[in-house]
């Protein structure tokens, strides 16, 4: 089994890494920096169009888009929020989805019941908005419709899609206080993906089970 792996440097990306590794997986982990890893830096199509070549014909069996940025945490909506904010979270979280699932299209057709998984946030649910980080917020419900619209395209490929929260993470991104370990939104997240098929193709869901309100 060929797994590959964006933003796969630290918290939840290199936690999956280890996980696939330990089941006797082979895993390419990418990041836009990190030595010791494939790079890709999902914002730049040359970087993208570079990895692709670097694979060349091999087969995929699961890509799992987990690169993502949160520029804007604490931001005031009376002077925060700037243009330049919105178009460096909007490259990586999902314009970087979509043209890194787009160039790797040959490689997962060719793989045994290929799947994409797509980290995105309960932050990105327009039924449970409470308000505040709009960008990020605004960035994980795109990538929440794009991985519905993905599924609807791709289902008649064989290509399943599947959409989830990781959890509140105990991550430099989710901070020391939060609800979950990496090691428990790993597992959950690795559960999900064994369980993705052609049949749940398109679900948004949380790490650890759970239907989760759009």
């Amino acid at each position: 089994m060929h797994i590959l792996i964006t933003g796969a440097n630290r918290g939840i990306g290199a936690g999956l890494a280890a996980a696939y590794r330990d089941r006797g997986a082979e895993v390419t982990a990418t990041a836009r920096d990190a030595a010791g890893l494939h790079p890709l830096d999902v914002t730049d199509p040359m970087s993208i169009r570079a990895l692709a070549d670097k694979l060349g014909d091999r087969a995929l069996d699961l890509l799992i888009c987990n690169a993502g940025v949160y520029v804007d945490k604490g931001q005031s909506l009376d002077d925060g929020f700037a243009p330049d904010l919105w178009a460096e979270t909007f490259a990586v979280n999902v314009t970087g989805v979509f043209l890194t699932v787009q160039a790797l299209l040959p490689n997962l057709a060719r793989g045994a019941a290929p799947k994409i998984a797509i980290i995105a946030s309960q932050m990105g649910s327009s039924t449970r908005a409470s308000g505040g980080s709009y960008i990020y917020r605004a960035s994980k419900a795109a990538a929440i419709n794009l991985g519905r619209n993905l599924a609807a395209d791709l289902k008649p490929r064989g290509m399943a899609v599947g959409v989830y929260h990781p959890g509140w993470v105990q991550t430099d991104m989710g901070g020391a206080g939060a609800e979950i370990t990496p090691e428990a939104s790993v597992a959950g997240l690795v559960a999900r993906l064994d369980a993705l098929s052609l049949g749940a193709t398109g679900r948004f869901e949380t790490w650890d089970g759970r239907a989760h309100p759009f």
